[in-house]
């Protein structure tokens, strides 16, 4: 089995050298802990003693400016910390870790419309990956795949609902699809992400899950969006298929949420319009030599980003430390691996890349979320490091 490994070529956007990258890793000694780090000329510049947290990094009045003025403490080269990042570390150096801290981990559910139907598929199939195929011809002849250009909320998208109720067709999933309310849900608790070159967990009981490559928000506390990174929403489609109730348990699992390699800020060759018109590809490799590839585009979007940011927070919903929003996805892995009719299944130590020429990419080998390291760092853990390091004075 190939080790996993993380370069330069393989994990930083095309144009990285002038792209505003922050993020965050761990610091090891007996002092040691999370630091908050930008990316500049090729160092890693340690920006902990003036912003203790990423969060409050982009809370403040200019987050570019303020990572532009920063005179921090350099940690050493880009690339030997990408290189220690991977799966053999040494934990006595630098490592990369997921670049959100105290920031909600929010997604928006069935924000494409191939993905949507995808998801009408899981719950009339009941979970059951081998009813799939039947299920989604008969989908597919009642709803067709050609709502790109429906906009949700619309009096087109109410006369479609109409006629799907009609049919007995109509489904939850369609609901958040096409009418005026967005799903937006928690992904996972503040701090239990994982980053680039870390495991990500599938339930043990799972038995047909997949990747979901995002592009993820993030997004302050007055709700400014900074800029944007790559996350996979670790998806147990049979879970969730079997009952929407069940969406906390398809979600939420040790390691099942993986963020990185770094946020890209928005400046002069960056913005949210770039967002817009991302291309997210997809990347599956096995041991047993099976390779995945796909894509999702961000211009097939159903809602915009900016609508799905302000959806999450408003008068009726505030994040007082910000949150990273995951955009939903456009792939949904069809095709079968193994027996027909069964669909794409994970297995163990396969390793997963999404990648964008502007993000750069994230890479995970897949093992259970039993197996994965178990979840210890969390927020008071955070805050005694922070105090035991003399740092939240500076907060």
């Amino acid at each position: 089995m190939q080790t996993l490994q993380l370069t330069i070529e393989n994990t930083l956007p095309d144009d990285w050298q002038r792209a505003t990258l922050v993020g965050r890793v761990w610091l090891p000694g007996e002092r040691g802990g999370p630091a908050v780090v930008v990316i500049r000329d090729g160092e890693v510049i340690d920006c902990t003693a003036h912003f203790p947290t990423l969060s409050l990094l982009l809370d403040s009045d200019n987050p570019l400016q303020a990572v532009r003025e920063i005179r921090g403490t350099v940690l050493g080269t880009i690339q030997a910390l990408l290189a220690n990042s991977g799966e053999q570390r040494d934990m006595g150096k630098p490592y990369l870790l997921a670049p959100a801290d105290l920031q909600v981990i929010k997604a928006a559910g069935v924000t494409f419309a191939a993905s949507m139907i995808e998801r009408v598929i899981e719950e009339k199939a009941g979970g059951d990956a081998h009813r799939a195929e039947e299920v989604r011809a008969l989908v597919h002849e009642v709803i067709g795949n050609n709502l790109r250009d429906l906009r949700p909320g619309s009096p087109e998208a109410m006369r479609l609902k109409q006629v799907l109720i009609e049919q007995n067709m109509w489904s939850q999933y369609l609901e958040v699809g096409i009418g005026p309310d967005a799903e937006i849900f928690t992904k996972a608790p503040i701090l239990a992400a994982v980053g680039s070159g870390s495991a990500i967990g599938i339930h043990p009981g799972s038995s047909w899950n997949n990747p979901e490559p995002e592009v993820v928000l993030a997004v302050d506390s007055q709700g400014r969006i900074h800029g944007a990174t790559l996350g996979n929403d670790v998806n147990l489609r049979d879970f969730e298929g079997r009952s929407a109730l069940l969406l906390s348990k398809a979600k939420d699992n040790n390691a099942s949420c993986a963020l990185g390699p770094f946020i890209r800020l928005f400046d002069e060759h960056f913005n949210l319009d770039d967002v817009r018109h991302c291309e997210v590809t997809l990347r599956v490799e096995g041991v047993d030599g099976y390779v995945l590839n796909g894509k999702s585009s961000m211009n097939q979007i159903s809602r915009d980003p900016a609508d799905l940011a302000e959806q999450t927070l408003n008068a009726n919903h505030q994040y007082p430390d910000g949150f990273v929003l995951f955009l939903g996805t456009l792939f949904a892995p069809t095709e079968d691996r193994d027996q027909p009719g069964q669909g794409f299944t994970h297995k163990a130590d396969d390793v997963v890349s999404i990648s964008s020429p502007t993000l750069g990419a994230l890479h995970n080998r897949v093992t259970g979320s039993d197996q994965a390291p178990q979840w210890a760092f969390g927020v008071s853990a955070l805050m005694k490091n922070l105090a035991g390091r003399g740092l939240l004075g500076q907060a």
